[in-house]
C-alpha cells in the first residue's frame, strides 16, 4: 500500500539542486513515474526532463528526497547524477511539477551539446587561489542581472542580460582582447555555464573554464572569500548567503525583483502588490493595459474581419404572437425590404432550414422548410449567406478608459455600434470583443454609425443593470458638438418637439404629434463663414436620431448627414462610406454616477478637426 510521509512543521527541509546532461528517451513515462514517486514521498519543487538530460530543485524530508535521487541514479545515463544540499526549516516549494522540456535550460542556439563537449572545469578551491594570488583573468558572470543585484564576485564582469537566450549577444559585445584573457565563468549552479563555455569557445575565446558546481558549490567548500552579497535562488528563500542560509532578501510578487533589505522598507513596498522597481500610479497603470488593448486590437482589425468573405448567419425565433402565421408573413413583417421571390430561391437553395435541437441526445438537426405551414412558438430557422462580405468602416478606436466595471472608448466612424443590416464583423462591438474575450461587453448606450465619440460599455451583466437604466431615465448629462447648415439667430435654444415612434423610409423618424417626449439643448459655440455654425448639444432625453431629427426639423441639418439633408429632404441612406466626407457629429462628453464607487464620473473625446 502506498504511504506519504508527512513532514512536522518543526522538522528540518532537505534542498537539492542537480542536473546532468545525458542522452534521454521514453520521456513520458519516466515523468510519470516520477509524478507518482514524488507524490508518494511527499516532495515538491521542480523536475525538468529533455532528451538532453535532467535539471531538477526538489525539497522535503530528507530520507525522501535521498530516495528519489537512488530511483533517479537507476534512470540509464543518469548513474552519476550529483546534488548540490542544503537544510531549511520549511518547505521552500509550493506544489511539486514534472515537465518535458525541448532544453533543461532554455539556450536556443544549436550544436551545443553539453553531454558530448563542454569547457573544463574550474575546481572551486583552485578559484580562490587564483583570486588569492591575483592572477590576470575575466571572471565572468553569465547571470540574469536580477541575479547580479543580489550579489556576485568582485571585479566580475555581468553579462547584462535579462534571460540567458540573450547570451550569445552579450558575447558579441566583449572587446577582442578578451579572447586571448582566461576567462572564468559562473552561475548559481553550473547548469548555465555548460552551455555558455561551449559557446564562447565557439566564438573565438581561447581560454575558457566553467566555475564546478557554481557558486552554491563554492559557497560550500570555500564559503565567501571574494565574494559580494548573496546568491540569489530560484525557491521561496529568495537568497542564501555564504553560509548557505536563508538572507534577508525578498523577492516583489508583483515583478520577482529581488529586493534589499533598504527597497522593503520603501513605501511603494507593498507585500503581494508592487515593489521600488514596478510601482505604477493609477495612471501609468492604465496607460499600460490601454496600450496592449490597443496593440490587440490593431491586430483584430486588420484586415477587417468582415472584409474576409465568410458565410453569414442569422436566426429567427417565432414567438407566442407570430403562432399559426406562415414562414414567409413573418419573415415579410421581418425583412420587408426582400421579395418572396428572394425568400422561396432561399428555401429551394437550402440557405434557410429549420434548427430542431434534440435535448436526449444533444443533437442539432438542419431540417428542409415548409415556408405555407403554420409556426408554433419555439420553432428556430436559420438563414445562410454564403460569401458575405461588408462595407469597410473606420478602424480609428480607441479606448479611453478601463477599470473592472467599464470600458470607455472613442468611436469612430464610419462604424455601427453592434451587428445590424449589411454589418456584422465590421462593428465596434465585435471588434472589442476580441479584444476582452472572453469577456461579453454590454452597449450602455448607443451612437449611430456615423456619429463620433464617448461610448460606455460594461463589463459584466450586473454592471449593465446599474448604468443602462441612468441613460435611460435620463440621468447622465451628455454634451455634443455638431457643425450644422445655417446660423441660428438665437445664442441659444430649445427644442422640445415629440420624436414618432414609427420608422419611415429607409428607418429614420419623424417629429409627430402625439410621439414620444424629447428635448434637446442647444448652445451656439461659432457662427463660421461659410455658412455653417459649431454647436453645443445637451440632449435631456434619449431618443432614436433625436439630435438629427430636432436640428433638421428647425430647418438646422447636420452638414454630412446622410439621410436629414438640407431644405427638408430625407434620404434613405443610413451609413456613410468609408471615403465620403464625415458627419459632423461627435459625442464630446459624458457625466453618470460610476457602478462602483457611486461617485459622478466624466469621459470626454477629444473633439474631431471639423470641430476645431
Amino acid at each position: 500500500m502506498n504511504t506519504t510521509t508527512v513532514l512536522p512543521d518543526t522538522g528540518p527541509v532537505l534542498n537539492i539542486s542537480s542536473y546532468l546532461f545525458a542522452s534521454l528517451s521514453d520521456l513520458k513515462p519516466l515523468r510519470d513515474s516520477l509524478r507518482r514517486i514524488c507524490r508518494r514521498l511527499d516532495l515538491r519543487g521542480t523536475i525538468l526532463l529533455s532528451t538532453e538530460g535532467i535539471n531538477l530543485f526538489v525539497a522535503g524530508p530528507d530520507e525522501n528526497v535521498h530516495k528519489l535521487l537512488d530511483k533517479l541514479r537507476q534512470v540509464p545515463g543518469l548513474e552519476k547524477l550529483e546534488a548540490k544540499e542544503s537544510f531549511t526549516s520549511y518547505q521552500p516549494f509550493r506544489r511539486m511539477l514534472v515537465k518535458i522540456k525541448k532544453e533543461i535550460i532554455a539556450f536556443g542556439v544549436d550544436g551545443i551539446e553539453p553531454a558530448q563537449r563542454t569547457a573544463p572545469k574550474l575546481p572551486p578551491q583552485q578559484l580562490k587561489q587564483w583570486l588569492d594570488e591575483g592572477k590576470p583573468l575575466m571572471l565572468y558572470d553569465v547571470r540574469n542581472d536580477y541575479e547580479v543585484k543580489v550579489g556576485t564576485f568582485a571585479g566580475a564582469v555581468p553579462a547584462g542580460i535579462d534571460t540567458f537566450r540573450d547570451f550569445p549577444q552579450a558575447v558579441s559585445g566583449l572587446p577582442d582582447d578578451a579572447k586571448s584573457t582566461p576567462v572564468v565563468m559562473f552561475c548559481t549552479g553550473g547548469i548555465r555555464c555548460e552551455k555558455a563555455g561551449p559557446f564562447m569557445q565557439q566564438a573565438g575565446f581561447q581560454e575558457v573554464y566553467q566555475l564546478e558546481g557554481g557558486i552554491l558549490k563554492y559557497f560550500e567548500l570555500v564559503g565567501g572569500d571574494h565574494y559580494q552579497g548573496d546568491c540569489f535562488v530560484f525557491d521561496q528563500r529568495v537568497a542564501v548567503d555564504p553560509s548557505l542560509q536563508e538572507s534577508a532578501i525578498a523577492q516583489c510578487f508583483a515583478c520577482q525583483a529581488p529586493l534589499t533589505t533598504e527597497e522593503q522598507k520603501s513605501p511603494l513596498y507593498v507585500p503581494g502588490q508592487s515593489c521600488p522597481h514596478c510601482f505604477q500610479s493609477s495612471q501609468e497603470a492604465m496607460a499600460g493595459v490601454i496600450a496592449r488593448r490597443q496593440a490587440k486590437l490593431k491586430t483584430a482589425t486588420n484586415p477587417l474581419p468582415g472584409s474576409i468573405p465568410y458565410t453569414n448567419t442569422r436566426r429567427l425565433y417565432v414567438s407566442s404572437e407570430q403562432k399559426g402565421k406562415t414562414l414567409y408573413e413573418v419573415l415579410a413583417e421581418k425583412v420587408p425590404a426582400a421579395s418572396q421571390g428572394f425568400w422561396e430561391k432561399m428555401v429551394a437553395q437550402r440557405l434557410l432550414v429549420e434548427i430542431v435541437e434534440h435535448q436526449d441526445e444533444r443533437l442539432v438537426e438542419y431540417r428542409a422548410v415548409d415556408p405555407h405551414a403554420p409556426l408554433t412558438p419555439g420553432q428556430h430557422f436559420e438563414q445562410r449567406y454564403p460569401g458575405t462580405t461588408e462595407p469597410d468602416v473606420s478602424t480609428d478606436l480607441q479606448i479611453l478608459y478601463e477599470d473592472t466595471a467599464l470600458v470607455v472608448v472613442n468611436k469612430p466612424a464610419p462604424l455601427p455600434m453592434h451587428p445590424c443590416g449589411r454589418f456584422n464583423k465590421n462593428s465596434l462591438i465585435s471588434f472589442l470583443e476580441q479584444v476582452y474575450h472572453p469577456q461579453k461587453l454590454r452597449i450602455a448606450h448607443r451612437l449611430d454609425a456615423n456619429t463620433t465619440g464617448v461610448a460606455v460599455l460594461s463589463r459584466t451583466s450586473a454592471v449593465a443593470r446599474q448604468v443602462q437604466p441612468q441613460f435611460e431615465q435620463g440621468r447622465v448629462e451628455k454634451r455634443y458638438l455638431a457643425r450644422v447648415h445655417g446660423h441660428p439667430t438665437e445664442d441659444a435654444f430649445i427644442c422640445e418637439e415629440p420624436i414618432g415612434t414609427s420608422r419611415v423610409r429607409g428607418g429614420g423618424r419623424r417629429v409627430e404629434e402625439g410621439g414620444q417626449s424629447a428635448r434637446t439643448d442647444f448652445i451656439v459655440r461659432a457662427r463660421l463663414e461659410d455658412g455653417t455654425a459649431l454647436l453645443e448639444v445637451s440632449p435631456k432625453t434619449g431618443r432614436t436620431n433625436q439630435i438629427r431629427l430636432h436640428l433638421w426639423h428647425l430647418g438646422f441639418p447636420i452638414v454630412g448627414d446622410p439621410m436629414y439633408q438640407p431644405d427638408g429632404v430625407m434620404q434613405e441612406k443610413q451609413t456613410l462610406g468609408i471615403d465620403e466626407p464625415p458627419m459632423c457629429l461627435h459625442a464630446w462628453e459624458v457625466t453618470f454616477r460610476h457602478p462602483q464607487t457611486a461617485e459622478m464620473v466624466t469621459f470626454q473625446a477629444p473633439p474631431p478637426a471639423w470641430a476645431e
